[in-house]
């Protein structure tokens, strides 16, 4: 059975299939609503159910008005009328391409750096804060956010974190060499920190700091200067896999500051214990005027919207997330 979307106060509507998202339909359609982590745990496709009746998941149904759907787990039961955070009418061209590996490397215990070569001549343009996804060759795949500048989209770099029984991550990772090939579809995403003097602060745990290199290495290519504060989190600082990179951005960039937040804290300065959202917020009570970039685990993903919405003011719309997490709670 087929429903219509038709988005509140504006002339826009399209089909949907019964055991379809709205999000899903949404892009078949050619509109995109933001979105990251499409699992219903990062809440960038967040918005409103004006009217009628959606299924949430598995089972649990909601009647509209009602605010916070995230669209990609709600499939229609009948027509509907929705109020997203923002919509647009330009489909994203997605690319597909079997890459080189050109090397591996491995910065700390568990985490791996996978550097890509595409075909020669090939170029993807991509933002800051996308992410590519990994073809198993199966129909199954893997997400990792892209490390690379994008002004290097010849290339692509993977932050991969280990993970036991991984099918990527574990033994398909460690039966890669130079010269293999990897199959990916790239860009994904639309969660990227919009341009602008507002301060941005990144928040990242774990590999979540690979969106933040792409990030801060794109501004630093267009010559940016806007005031970027990165919290970054782990348990000890063996877990900041790119420490020196950071640092060296802190040595030559004015607008630039790290602050390094681990739960297994060492003695002495400059290290603050607990969490990357608690820290932030110890350093910046009002981020009402600030956009704010998290990547990571889930839970802190999650923790930190509530935290900095509703404790600093931060406005919903200026947050801006991708949750890492297993793919249909699966291994990566």
């Amino acid at each position: 059975m087929t429903h219509t979307i038709r988005i509140a106060e504006a002339d826009i509507s399209f089909a949907c299939e019964a055991a379809e998202t709205i999000l899903d339909a949404a892009e078949r359609a050619g509109f995109t609503i933001p979105y990251s982590c499409r699992k219903g745990v990062c809440s960038s496709c967040e918005g409103t159910l004006v009217a009628g009746r959606v299924t949430v998941g598995h089972a649990r149904q909601v009647d509209g008005p009602a605010g916070a759907l995230r669209f990609c787990q709600a499939r229609p039961c009948g027509n509907v009328a929705i109020t997203p955070v923002a919509i647009a009418n330009v489909r994203q061209v997605l690319k597909r391409f079997a890459a080189t590996v050109r090397d591996i490397g491995r910065p700390a215990a568990g985490v791996s750096v996978l550097s890509l070569r595409l075909p020669i001549g090939r170029r993807v343009p991509f933002r800051a804060g996308q992410y590519v996804r990994v073809l198993l060759g199966d129909g199954d795949s893997r997400s990792y956010s892209l490390a690379n500048a994008p002004q290097h989209n010849d290339r692509v770099e993977l932050h991969v974190r280990h993970v036991p029984g991984g099918r990527f991550s574990g033994a398909g990772l460690a039966a890669l060499k130079p010269g293999d090939k990897v199959d990916l579809e790239l860009p994904y995403g639309t969660s990227c920190p919009p341009d602008g003097p507002a301060p941005l602060i990144l928040l990242a745990t774990g590999t979540g700091f690979a969106p933040v290199q792409s990030i801060v290495e794109d501004l630093v290519r267009r010559g940016a200067a806007r005031p970027v504060h990165l919290f970054w989190g782990g348990r000890t600082m063996a877990d900041l896999y790119a420490a020196e990179r950071v640092g060296g951005w802190t040595a030559r960039l004015a607008w630039f500051r790290f602050t390094p937040v681990l739960s297994r804290p060492p003695a002495g300065e400059g290290v603050c214990p607990g969490r990357v959202q608690d820290a932030a917020l110890m350093e910046y009570p009002d981020m009402s005027g600030c956009v704010v970039h998290a990547c990571g685990n889930p839970a802190m993903v999650a923790g930190a919207r509530r935290l900095l919405t509703i404790r600093a003011g931060l406005p919903a719309a200026q947050y801006f997330a991708d949750a890492f997490l297993p793919s249909d709670g699966a291994g990566w």
